[in-house]
């Protein structure tokens, strides 16, 4: 259990340690139809053997800030893998675009690379890179206890796929700053009866929800 986390809208922002807490409020859930919503999401390299992510995370982290800057959004909880990252985000209200945003950061952690990675003839037409894949997972957060059944899911992942022994070894994680704030002790394992689940991209288990959605960011 996360001791004091903040509720949907109370809002904090956190991209692995270089965002300020912010936007404290009253708790009022938004559902995913209405703009202002709570989201979980799962955004994947194309090539999923790579270690672009990790090797490249101070790259990653500028592509949020810039992001952020142009399109305001409080990130909850995230973990960056070497070949793929999950993360919770908030919107303002009054805005949906999560798609925006996603095309944000992609387009601007590709501008930060060397252009050597494998294209297909579909992808050298359309003049995209073959960095990520196109789609990525999104779902809603439904309530309180969603929200933190997808945190702990988050904090555990670099355990789950054997990255790190402990959750505190991975660095590249929201836990820390969960950690300092006093919300999660410095030894927590996670609860793994938050995660058995429905299966999500590429087998991977995910905290029970709604049906998945699978987005197109705009090219």
């Amino acid at each position: 259990m996360l001791r004091g986390m903040p509720t949907l809208c109370s809002g904090f922002s956190d991209v692995v340690g270089f965002v300020a807490l912010a936007c404290w409020g009253m708790p009022r859930y938004r559902r995913e139809h209405v703009p202002g919503g709570t989201f979980f999401f799962t955004v994947n390299l194309l090539e999923r053997r790579r270690r672009l992510l990790v090797d490249h995370v101070d790259d990653l982290r500028a592509s949020f800030r810039a992001a952020r800057h142009a399109q305001p959004f409080d990130v909850i909880a995230i973990v960056i893998l070497p070949d793929h990252l999950h993360c919770l985000w908030r919107l303002p209200d009054g805005d949906g675009d999560n798609a925006g945003r996603w095309a944000r950061i992609k387009s601007g952690f590709c501008r930060c690379l060397p252009p050597v990675e494998y294209r297909s003839a579909v992808r050298i037409a359309r003049r995209e890179r073959g960095v990520w894949q196109r789609r990525y997972w999104e779902r809603p957060v439904r309530d309180e206890t969603d929200l933190r059944h997808h945190a702990d899911y988050i904090h555990i992942n670099p355990v789950k796929h054997g990255h790190a022994v402990a959750v505190r070894d991975w660095p590249y994680s929201s836990f820390h700053r969960f950690v300092r704030l006093g919300w999660l002790p410095p030894d927590w394992a996670g609860e793994r009866s938050v995660m058995p689940a429905s299966i999500g991209t590429d087998g991977e288990q995910m905290p029970a929800h709604v049906t998945d959605r699978k987005h197109h960011e705009p090219r």
